[in-house]
């Protein structure tokens, strides 16, 4: 690499040469591995009701086999940042979705519960470098106009994933049973695999690297930066308040997210007496909104100073939604709209939340940050089913939605402490050089 041309290395970030085409496939390759993770969130939550027959397990047995995906995703978010940063994000991306192949396969091969819980545990692990990866690589690539626009996409595509994974893997269940359902998860994953195997040029970050390595040897604010977050060692990032703000903010967020997502369609459905079906089209509702709320969010992010306002709008929001679901008599419709509103307010703010984190990432150190930052979305979505089932259990759907509207304003107050602590960072940064 140092005896190429500089004319030959990829375009960094910041570099006004990037072309929007370049920029788009970037964009779009990353979202279909993106995509692809959500997706094995979901590997084997809606085969349950064929694997619970099969293997004559409990409820609680299920939601096991669940929670072991998120441990060991979260585990392995943390450590796989300090990979991406070693190694680069290709490399582990591929190793990521070859994971996904081997786990699918395994499940579909299963023929007993510790079987199907070490599959899961392999997604996880699969799962878990795909926050790390994908940001080294869209802030690395990115020109500065399009990265609002790039988190925005991002943030679709893993909506887009929970989306498509009961549909995809419900249907062939189905059609062919749900060990064929797992072969074609295997199959989805391959492909997305040889996708970015062929656009692998469309996902080099080295340039990140090379800017990082030259900053180091020139000097100035850049080696400074440099200095106080990745190349004095390689845990010193975890001594940066901003770090552990931004993980706070994220296993919150997963928290208020996990209450949607588990029983925030039969807490609503128990509350305002809503048909069966419109309990279970809460989420799917929720999520619709959501991505549609990621592209308005994705335009507003371009004025970076705006994330925080930004984020407190749309959490703010979503607060709101989920207090008059909680305590207000409205009819069932209402309930629909309001869940929409919810989503969409959520939506809106995710850019601002992903870019909130970048400016809370010191040079050189963008995988470990976002791998630690992002562990904490595991860690939440691994709690709420936990918290929020013990309140179903005791007869309080009220407290859900209570309590998803309490987190939701825990998350104002957390993305001003991130960004408080990111400015003062910065600002450190600045006097030094």
């Amino acid at each position: 690499m140092d005896g190429m041309n500089n004319a030959t290395l990829p375009t960094p970030a910041l570099a006004e040469s990037s072309t929007s085409r370049a920029d788009w496939t970037t964009i779009l390759v990353v979202g279909i591995a993106h995509c692809t993770s959500h997706f094995f969130h979901l590997m084997l939550a809606p085969l349950f009701p064929w694997i619970k027959t099969e293997f004559g397990l409990s409820y609680a047995e299920l939601g096991l086999v669940m929670t072991a995906f998120f441990v060991v995703s979260g585990i392995g978010q943390a450590v796989s940042g300090f990979a991406v940063d070693r190694f680069g994000a290709r490399p582990v991306l591929f190793t990521s979705l070859s994971l996904f192949v081997v786990a699918a396969l395994c499940a579909s091969a299963a023929t007993s519960y510790t079987w199907l819980v070490l599959a899961s545990g392999l997604a996880g692990l699969g799962n878990a470098a795909f926050h790390p990866v994908d940001f080294s690589i869209l802030n690395a690539r990115m020109h500065k106009t399009r990265l609002g626009l790039a988190y925005s996409v991002h943030g679709i595509t893993g909506n887009l994933g929970w989306a498509l994974a009961p549909a995809f893997l419900g249907g062939l269940a189905v059609l062919f049973g749900w060990r064929a359902a797992l072969w074609g998860a295997a199959f989805w994953a391959a492909m997305v695999l040889t996708v970015v195997v062929v656009f692998r040029d469309a996902l080099d970050e080295s340039a990140l690297h090379q800017q990082a390595k030259a900053a180091s040897n020139g000097g100035g604010a850049a080696s400074v930066a440099q200095s106080s977050g990745a190349n004095s060692g390689a845990f010193d990032f975890l001594k940066l308040p901003a770090v552990w703000f931004s993980f706070g903010f994220f296993l919150t967020y997963a928290i208020a997210l996990g209450g949607v997502q588990s029983f925030g369609g039969e807490a609503a459905r128990q509350l305002h007496d809503m048909p069966l079906s419109w309990g279970a089209m809460v989420l799917t509702l929720y999520m619709v909104a959501s991505a549609c709320g990621m592209v308005g969010g994705g335009l507003l992010v371009r004025n970076p100073e705006r994330c925080e306002k930004v984020i407190g709008l749309g959490f703010g929001a979503a607060g709101v939604c989920a207090l008059l679901v909680a305590l207000t008599p409205v009819p069932p419709a209402g309930v629909l709209v309001l869940v929409l509103l919810m989503g969409f307010s959520v939506g809106l703010a995710g850019p601002s939340r992903d870019l909130l984190i970048k400016r809370a990432a010191p040079p050189n150190a963008t995988g470990r940050v976002y791998g630690v930052v992002y562990s904490g979305l595991d860690v939440g979505m691994a709690i709420a089913p936990a918290v929020f089932g013990w309140m179903m259990d005791h007869g309080l759907p009220v407290w859900v939605w209570i309590g998803i509207a309490l987190f939701q304003a825990v998350l104002i107050v957390s993305a001003l402490r991130v960004g408080k602590s990111a400015k003062a960072q910065q600002a450190q940064i600045l006097n030094a050089a």
